[in-house]
């Protein structure tokens, strides 16, 4: 019996098509699926005999797993445990596409590779389907990649159930793998993405600065560093304020004590403490006690990554703390503006 198929533009694919091929996987169908670098081999992760077959299928011994295709980082999150600040740079920049992570997973001994292809069809298919597929390439273990349909169906016709036709495959080529559950990431694999496009990402260190309203301490200690190492390309500085202040500019006297340094913050606007912020910084810099209670509630898993930015000096009188000046006399913005900039002369010492 041959192998049913679907022919669907790729870049507009009728939704009652998506809802069709969805519809296979979910009843513990296979199915060969378009993505950017070949043509997959697709089951539903969470039905145990559709698995099974797709082993018997690819020839494949079982203590050789597969990785695991999502559609979206909410899904991912829900499976993943452990994830470092470089998976989520990885993930941001390359995410949607060619790159395999291999990552602990939430309810396996044993670490699994995580994969959001970029193809437009195979998206909306996942999108669909809601459960994670297993996804490998659309061949007999050990047999060449297929970049079309056609190949793919050189030794998988009537052995699967659907065949989607998404024609040609864009990069030809496997995705690459990078294993993150070692202390210094490792590259299994080097095809779509190269090693030194991995490095580059690898080599950047994110800092980030937390105040109350991202108006005043937090904008003076980005600005202030921002300029300290302005010739560093590896270093990504951000800022943002536990309340929702989103928009907000800088206070006026945050404005006036920067511009006297050379610094113009008068089209900034306030941006809260957002999760991917967290999840990716290296370093995180709050000016209060409270700010650290409120980052390490919000995300328990960076607690070793933040700091006051007033333990980087010896502080003399007034503990670690650095005020907020929001309501104060200009005195007082300025006594507060030394602190962040002594504070900041420092770190960039240190980095």
């Amino acid at each position: 019996m041959k192998t049913k198929i679907i022919k669907i533009d790729p870049l507009n694919p009728k939704e009652e098509k998506i809802r069709k091929i969805a519809k296979f996987l979910k009843n513990g169908k296979l199915v060969i699926l378009p993505m950017e670098t070949v043509y997959g081999l697709g089951v539903n992760s969470m039905i145990e005999r559709a698995v099974d077959r797709l082993y018997e299928v690819k020839r494949r011994p079982k203590d050789k797993p597969f990785s695991l295709a999502i559609s979206d980082l909410e899904i991912a999150e829900k499976l993943i445990q452990n994830t470092p600040p470089l998976g989520y740079k990885l993930i941001e920049k390359f995410w949607p596409g060619p790159l395999t992570l291999i990552l602990e997973a939430v309810d396996s001994k044993r670490p699994v590779g995580f994969r959001m292809p970029k193809n437009n069809i195979t998206l909306k298919v996942l999108s669909e389907v809601k459960d994670p597929l297993y996804l490998s390439s659309a061949n007999i273990s050990g047999e060449s990649l297929p970049t079309n349909l056609e190949e793919a169906l050189k030794d998988l016709d009537g052995l699967v159930d659907l065949a989607v036709d998404g024609g040609e495959t864009e990069l030809k080529c496997e995705s690459t793998i990078v294993d993150l559950t070692t202390k210094h990431y490792r590259i299994l694999r080097e095809k779509a993405i190269k090693k030194e496009e991995i490095d580059r990402v690898a080599k950047l260190k994110t800092i980030l600065f937390v105040c109350t309203g991202n108006s005043c301490r937090s904008v003076m200690a980005k600005s202030l560093l921002e300029r300290l190492l302005k010739d560093r390309e590896d270093i990504e500085i951000l800022a943002c304020g536990t309340l929702r202040s989103k928009g907000i500019g800088a206070s006026r006297e945050t404005i006036e004590l920067l511009k006297c340094e050379g610094i113009d913050v008068s089209e900034h606007k306030a941006v809260g403490l957002e999760d991917s912020f967290l999840k990716k910084s290296d370093l995180i810099l709050v000016m209060e006690r409270h700010h650290e209670e409120i980052v390490s509630e919000r995300a328990p898993k960076a607690k070793n990554r933040i700091f006051l930015l007033r333990e980087f000096v010896k502080a003399e009188g007034g503990g670690l703390d650095i005020p907020d000046p929001m309501g104060r006399p200009f005195e007082f913005y300025e006594k507060v503006f030394l602190m962040v900039k002594e504070a900041i002369e420092r770190v960039a010492q240190l980095i």
